[in-house]
């Protein structure tokens, strides 16, 4: 059977930038880093840009998904503020991750800290056909709560 791992270039943007691993045999998501000249504090509240110091060329028909990591949440209540941002097959700039401190406390991010994950996922576009209409459903136009749970 061939592979279907996709091939992902990488380039460090600077000689500190720490390249993106899985940390278990199995895990879904590369840990992304911080590349950091110095300590960030993230007071309660504030989001900031921290760059990993890192672009990456995805093959086409992928897409790189920047999702938070579990345990800087559960133990600071820090996430990604767009979760998951998207690094698209056609971006070459810088590997940015938006974070948010939605905790109580400051939270101090370390030169090399892992901030986020970046999970490769496959793409498909679709391909999009104006109507008048649209089929009738069991749910029709019923949003947010309506399946009851």
């Amino acid at each position: 059977m061939a592979s279907t791992t996709p091939r992902v270039r990488i380039k460090k943007l600077r000689p500190d930038a720490v390249l993106p691993a899985y940390m278990t045999e199995q895990a879904a998501g590369l840990d992304l880093c911080a590349a950091l000249d110095a300590p960030v504090e993230l007071a309660p509240g504030d989001r900031v840009a921290i760059d990993t110091g890192l672009a990456i060329a995805l093959p086409p028909g992928y897409e790189g998904q920047v999702r938070p990591r579990s345990g800087l949440a559960r133990k600071h209540g820090v996430t990604v503020v767009n979760a998951p941002g998207t690094v698209d097959a056609d971006y070459r700039g810088p590997v940015t991750v938006l974070l948010v401190n939605l905790g109580r406390e400051p939270v101090r991010l370390q030169p090399g800290d892992r901030i986020a994950q970046l999970v490769i996922a496959p793409v498909v576009q679709a391909e999009l056909v104006e109507v008048d209409e649209l089929d009738e459903t069991a749910r029709g136009a019923g949003g947010f709560g309506s399946t009851g749970r």
